[in-house]
């Protein structure tokens, strides 16, 4: 009975306090308010007020600012808008709210040449990059997460392992080296920044112009990628740590002929050239005969159980491309710690990054170690500081040609012979290497990358505004790899059981020293710097190879050049250069409206001849901010409105570094290979006696050319910044003219031994121009839906000016078909017009004399009208700049959810298919009887006229390989380059885990592509089988201590 009464009033209670919870939770409150703008009194439209402990219940101001909503009493309200400093408030039944301008925005500090700018006072085209958008991309090399995110800059890569890209600024400038000036932390390399770890990077813009590059000169011409790394903030102590795993896929592969299919093809090919199939050399026998229309028909088909009389080579059906592929695995583990005080701070990371590629035995993993610090010796006088990173990579790369390879071999060939030793060609069958074995003997040759680079600084400031900062930075590198040759037979492919090993080491030392002196002062409406400077380079570079034949022992630790018995080589070789700059720059704000910025260089390098060896580049550049005049105050949606010109000169020096100098080479009387070259054998001038000896001596292998000089770049640059609505809504739009003068070209010299050697020349002109737009709109809704989304187009076109004369005198027509011609875009491409297939004999005989012209064959058209087909008949078909280029960002955040997306696309690019020459014709370039794809199955026949493929022919009289419209295509593209869903653990959650913050993530890289539908091949990017490019499905964490 006592039990029962304690229970009656145990569930009275519980009633109770239910009944009490539920009259607390019932009593909201209605709050009315209004939320203006402090900075002018106007009222916010839109603003987002919503319940701070449930996003859900939340409104947004009208078009007067005021709102109504419904909260508990005591709750806490948060109010924000794009553009204002968000604003926590207790609720009330009347809440008036001040939101404060957040001039992050303007008053964004970018790092542009030497020094940092406000965003607000740049003058030059400067784009500033979004890192943590780049971030979540988890790219092995961070500038391939920069392809579509920057308009003017277009990145090309397949899908190695290294993550190695082709990074061109603006278009291409000039004939020879074309990449851009990366400058990591005040220190310049052209090494690019392929082993930065990318969690490392605080900041990254990239410099397009001649005004915002030409501090940097004569390596400046291609344009500049100025990166900063992680420092340490005030605080406590911050702990990070991340960790991802991808699987890597390839996309899409190529069909090519399968055993059965092959057979068929090439019993097609016989009978339209009117031969008898079975008189083939690889053991097919066909049953066939003719319909009742006189077209031949095949019934049947046998191949021998072997390929081969001795019965080693079984006849398999293998599909190459699976045995060399494989689904990759990336692993990614990255930790940072820093810290920050009043007297200075620390930041140091650590990461390994590991991929084994999709093509089977291929790999790459590095290891980077960072630690940057600063120090204040002397309070706000003297603070030293240094940046430095450590990174080891390792990789074994594909063997060149393999996925070629793996699509020549026929599908007939078996992996494995009979005995289990590797298979291979027999009898007539094509001479291809196993695609198989092939990677098999290549996973040993591997090379160690160990780069080491940061700098020390010391900066004093003597006065208010007046800065001195000394730098010393330090880039060095070594490359040490070892290339096997191992003895192998697959079927009739064998190396005679050879065994030699290559052991190379390759050294880069690149050191820079720069004084720079800065100077600030705000007088009244008048604000302005002075910056002048000083600065020394100097790199080195060598390289020593070993090689030797003949291993009693076929291990990679064995195989040194010391153990083997054969034949011997040694070579080597090292050089260097140096380069010594002036430079000043001068920044100039009046009022915050007109802004004014002059840059001048001196540069002098080693490279060049003592009369040409120093050259001058300036620019200047000139702003208005039109909403900080007066009339603009009435247009407060207007936040802010910039012009920009500017005009301007950059250099470029990529020659040999010793370019001025003949060079000869040593000849030591031998027709033996020594040192990577083969001297041939010796005639006399008559040509005969071609078993003697070359005489001892000297070659020329260079002319020199005291006389060359700086190429030069001119570019004129016209743009607007503008951000509408509190920010919300921003942008920026872009005109360039840039003119490359006295480009630096190597010309073959005669090719008589004795004679010969190249010579570098200034000669030739190129121009570039186009349109970059940017636009941006950001906002969070009522419902605390954020987004932000961002976009870009761009647009440019290249013309040759000036050649050569040895160049412009091949005009259009003669050698092959990419040309570099006057009045065209570089590496344009001349050839026959491709005008269907003859139908008839009827048509063939109507037209224009053409060799090899028959019914089925591809008809050419007669362009000049004289009756035959000949070079004269050739045109402009092909040009590789695209029409434009463009990228989207998504972001979406709600709650505790957020979502990226981004797409990157290109429109209206030519491509030369590779595919077509693979998979449409059986002779051309089938020696021996390559595998090809199965396109050529539908190809044209008599029973099959309305084909657009021509017709099968083990003769191809017609030249169907010549360049012709036939094979350019659409190359247009559009992907899904990054999407990536994350959700943040609440923090009450975290927090008890003793974590500061706990992000999972799950993410797809490359998951979709869109091209044309005329486009023949698999991906419009990749379209000439190297490296693919594979779809990345990755899940990761991010966590926060």
């Amino acid at each position: 009975m006592h039990r029962i009464m304690k229970n009656k009033k145990l569930l009275c209670s519980v009633c109770f306090l239910f009944t009490f919870m539920s009259v607390l939770w019932g009593q909201n409150i209605t709050v009315k308010g209004n939320v203006t703008s402090k900075t002018d009194g106007q009222p916010v439209i839109g603003a987002s007020v919503v319940e701070a402990t449930a996003t859900t219940n939340g409104t947004i101001t009208d078009l007067d600012g005021n709102f109504t909503l419904s909260v508990p009493a005591n709750s806490t309200l948060k109010i924000t808008y794009i553009g204002y400093k968000p604003v926590t408030v207790k609720s009330a039944a009347i809440v008036n709210v001040l939101l404060e301008e957040d001039t992050q925005m303007v008053d964004e500090v970018v790092v542009t040449g030497y020094t940092t700018q406000r965003k607000a006072d740049l003058t030059g085209a400067v784009s500033v990059v979004k890192v943590d958008e780049i971030q979540k991309q988890g790219e092995n090399n961070p500038v391939k997460a920069l392809q579509g995110r920057v308009p003017g800059m277009n990145i090309t890569a397949d899908g190695n392992p290294s993550g190695s890209a082709t990074v061109r600024i603006r278009g291409i400038g000039t004939l020879n080296n074309n990449d851009p000036l990366y400058i990591i932390d005040g220190v310049p390399t052209k090494a690019g920044m392929h082993e930065l770890n990318g969690n490392d990077i605080e900041s990254i813009q990239v410099l397009k112009d001649a005004a915002s590059a030409s501090i940097y000169g004569s390596r400046a011409a291609n344009g500049v990628i100025v990166i900063t790394t992680k420092q340490g903030k005030k605080g406590q102590i911050k702990i990070n740590f991340d960790a991802s795993v991808s699987a890597s896929m390839y996309q899409s592969k190529m069909d090519v002929l399968n055993t059965e299919q092959y057979g068929r093809a090439m019993w097609q090919a016989y009978v339209n050239d009117g031969e008898n199939p079975n008189g083939n050399a690889l053991g097919y026998n066909y049953n066939w005969g003719y319909d009742a229309n006189g077209n031949p028909v095949l019934y049947g088909m046998s191949l021998s159980k072997y390929l081969d009389s001795k019965n080693t080579m079984p006849v398999a059906d293998t599909d190459w491309f699976d045995e060399i592929t494989r689904t990759g695995v990336i692993q990614q583990y990255n930790l940072s710690v820093s810290n920050g005080s009043e007297k200075g701070s620390s930041f140091f990371s650590l990461g390994y990054y590991k991929n084994l590629g999709v093509i089977k035995d291929t790999d790459f993993d590095r290891f980077s170690a960072r630690m940057n610090s600063d120090y204040k010796l002397i309070d706000d006088i003297l603070t030293i500081g240094q940046h430095f990173t450590l990174n080891r990579t390792s990789e074994v790369q594909a063997p060149g040609g393999i996925i070629e390879t793996a699509l020549d071999i026929p599908s007939a060939i078996p992996v494995y012979a009979s005995d289990g030793s590797w298979g291979g060609p027999v009898g007539g069958w094509p001479d291809r290497r196993n695609p198989r074995a092939v990677l098999e003997y290549n996973k040993d040759n591997r090379y160690t990358y160990w780069r080491m680079f940061g700098d020390a600084y010391v900066n004093l400031s003597l006065f208010k505004g007046f800065n001195v900062r000394s730098t010393f930075g330090l880039d060095y590198a070594n490359k040490q790899a070892r290339y096997f040759t191992y003895p192998y037979q697959e079927g009739t492919q064998t190396n005679n059981g050879k065994s030699a090993v290559e052991a190379k080491q390759e050294h880069w030392t690149k050191w820079m020293w720069n004084a720079i002196a800065t100077y600030q002062l705000e007088i009244g409406k008048h604000r302005g710097d002075v910056m002048v400077g000083m600065e020394l380079n100097r790199e080195d570079d060598s390289h020593f190879s070993g090689y030797k034949e003949d291993f009693s022992i076929l291990t990679p630790d064995y195989m040194w050049p010391d153990a083997g018995s054969g034949t011997a080589q040694a070579y080597g070789a090292g050089e260097g250069y140096s380069l010594v700059s002036f430079f000043g720059k001068m920044n100039y704000s009046y009022a915050d409206k007109y802004l004014l910025s002059l840059t001048l260089r001196r540069d002098g390098s080693s490279r060049f001849g003592k009369n040409h060896r120093y050259a001058t580049f300036p620019s200047v550049s000139l702003g208005w901010r039109i909403t900080q005049e007066s009339f603009m105050k009435e247009l407060t949606w207007l936040d802010d409105l910039k012009l920009r010109a500017s005009w301007g000169q950059t250099g470029n020096q990529e020659i040999s570094n010793l370019a001025r100098y003949t060079i000869y080479a040593p000849n030591y009387g031998t027709t033996d290979s020594f040192g990577g070259q083969s001297y041939g054998t010796a005639y006399d001038i008559t040509g005969s006696n071609g078993g003697g000896t070359l005489p001892s001596g000297f070659k020329r292998n260079q002319i020199g050319n005291d006389n060359i000089k700086w190429e030069t770049t001119t570019q004129t640059n016209i743009g607007i910044d503008f951000s509408l609505f509190k920010q919300s809504l921003y942008g920026s739009l872009e005109y360039y003219y840039k003119k490359t003068t006295d480009i630096l070209t190597e010309m073959a010299g005669v090719g008589v031994l004795g004679e010969g050697g190249n010579r570098w020349i200034n000669s030739g002109a190129m121009k570039n121009q186009g349109f970059e737009f940017n636009l941006g709109y950001r906002n969070k809704t009522a419902f605390g839906l954020t987004y932000d989304l961002n976009g870009n187009i761009s647009t440019y076109r290249n013309e040759i000016l000036e050649l050569p004369e040895t160049v412009a005198a091949n005009g259009k027509f003669g050698g092959n078909g990419v040309k570099s011609v006057v009045g065209h875009t570089y590496n344009s491409q001349v050839g026959y017009i491709a005008d269907g297939i003859f139908k008839s004999q009827e048509e063939v005989d109507n037209h224009a004399t053409q060799e090899g012209a028959a019914v089925g064959r591809i008809r050419y058209r007669d362009i000049d009208h004289n009756g035959v087909i000949d070079e004269k008949d050739q045109e402009w078909i092909y040009d590789p700049t695209p029409a434009f280029s463009y990228g989207l960002n998504i972001y979406l955040e709600y709650k505790n959810f957020d979502l990226t997306m981004f797409w990157q696309g290109v429109q209206g690019v030519d491509i030369i298919s590779d595919v077509k020459k693979k998979s449409d014709f059986w002779s051309a370039s089938n020696v021996g009887f390559l595998n090809k794809g199965t396109r050529l199955l539908n190809a044209w026949s008599p029973t099959n006229p309305n084909s657009t493929i021509p017709a099968l022919t083990r003769s191809d009289t017609n030249n169907e390989q010549r360049v012709s419209t036939y094979f350019v295509e659409n190359g247009s593209f559009l992907k899904l380059r990054n999407i990536q869903l994350g959700y943040t653990v609440p923090a009450v959650i975290s927090k008890k885990l003793r974590m500061e913050r706990l992000r999972f993530y799950c993410s797809a890289q490359n998951l979709l592509t869109i091209k044309s539908k005329d486009f023949t091949g698999e991906d419009p990017e990749n379209p000439n089988f190297s490296y693919p490019i594979p779809v990345n499905i990755t899940f990761g964490l991010n966590i926060g201590f």
